[in-house]
């Protein structure tokens, strides 16, 4: 199968999720073009079947800002055209499904040419703020009805894209995936000395994150004041993005500036999970919750927000533990009651990696997209074609 994977390069759930994917289709023996601004910074090393096609957005006086939906339409056309596409796969409805649609019409508007189906995936903000945006919601929906397929990573944000933006579409959940043969707990005693300051007794925090408003940096700080009132332990904060200063003076106010500190963007994560003890998610909104099933892979027990998606990752009680966002006492609870208590732990690590593994890695969910594709090429497309 020849598949087109249109992405956001940055570091985010959308991009990890769609890069990830592209390799393991890639691994099982398909054809798969990346298409995106810049190579995805997953794509780390060479892959038969698998190659990636830059989009270029020249500026002109003309225009206001540079035209990326105009140039990802035609990148996607060219590539569709080199490389007999049979599915264009967009991950984020704005702009890659609109201009995944675009691309289609332009294609079919060509006698005698193929043209591929187009797969929607939603990830969560493309509904929950881009989508519900008056400025954007029309776009957004007609972009989803005009899909040959949809999924969601999560039933939450299916639920709410049915909600906020009244689509007709069948919307088909597959949740996020790990490859598993690379997220897992490898732990580094040097680098876990380096944090600790060699201190056998601390004991670890982290939060990765973008460090946007929704992430409830502040909350984090605060959560790990609390539980360093009773429990010896540094805080690692893994990102960056706006609220990232706001955290960092925070820290400053409550005196905790020495034990907390800020790693900015990393491209590896599983080094630094392998090392933490507690990761801390307080977040106001999840449609799924990447950042929380890597820490689970790496036996890092989580306590986060019952919110959106995170319920469908986390069994709390069992596998981490989840609160009302605005329960910051609950969560350094929990935190403190896991970080002084060595079985529980250790129980509630195994069990979160045993449910990664049962239901989150690679081989369990790529699958269902293989099937998904295949279902999408069996029946009639929604874009009658003119081949």
């Amino acid at each position: 199968m020849n598949v087109g994977i249109v992405c956001y390069a940055s570091v985010g759930g959308s991009g990890i999720v769609a890069t990830e994917l592209a390799k393991a289709l890639a691994d099982r023996g398909h054809e798969v073009r990346l298409i995106s601004t810049e190579m995805p910074f997953r794509v780390s090393e060479l892959r038969v079947g698998l190659a990636f096609h830059a989009v270029h957005t020249p500026g002109y006086p003309l225009f206001r800002e540079p035209q990326y939906l105009l140039s990802l339409a035609n990148k996607i056309v060219q590539v569709s055209r080199e490389y007999d596409l049979d599915i264009i796969h967009a991950h984020y409805a704005i702009p890659h499904a609109a201009a995944a649609y675009l691309a289609r019409q332009i294609l079919a508007n060509a006698p005698g040419t193929k043209v591929p189906r187009v797969i929607t995936t939603l990830h969560g903000t493309d509904v929950t703020l881009i989508g519900s945006d008056s400025s954007y919601s029309e776009t957004a929906a007609f972009c989803i009805d005009q899909s040959d397929g949809v999924t969601a990573v999560s039933e939450s944000l299916r639920e709410n894209t049915y909600r906020q933006l009244s689509v007709r579409a069948d919307i088909q959940v597959i949740p996020n995936f790990l490859d598993c043969s690379y997220h897992h707990r490898s732990p580094d005693p040097v680098l876990r000395a380096r944090f600790t300051g060699g201190d056998a007794g601390c004991r670890l925090v982290i939060h990765v994150s973008n460090f946007r408003p929704v992430k409830r940096a502040e909350a984090v700080i605060d959560i790990f004041d609390r539980i360093r009132q009773r429990v010896p332990s540094r805080l690692l904060l893994v990102g960056d993005g706006p609220d990232l200063d706001m955290a960092g003076r925070r820290a400053r106010e409550l005196g905790l500036a020495d034990v907390v500190e800020q790693l900015g963007e990393q491209e590896e994560v599983v080094p630094l999970l392998s090392v933490a003890d507690l990761f801390l998610l307080p977040s106001e909104e999840e449609s799924f919750g990447l950042a929380a099933l890597e820490a689970m892979a790496c036996q890092v027990p989580v306590v986060a927000s019952r919110v959106g998606g995170l319920p469908e990752v986390v069994d709390d009680g069992v596998t981490g533990f989840l609160h009302h966002p605005d329960d910051i006492d609950a969560m350094a609870a929990s935190g403190v009651a896991l970080l002084a208590d060595p079985a529980r732990h250790q129980a509630v690590a195994e069990a979160a990696l045993a449910a990664v593994q049962q239901r989150f890695c690679a081989n369990a969910i790529v699958p269902r997209y293989e099937a998904f594709y295949k279902q999408v090429l069996d029946r009639e497309p929604v874009l009658a074609t003119s081949t």
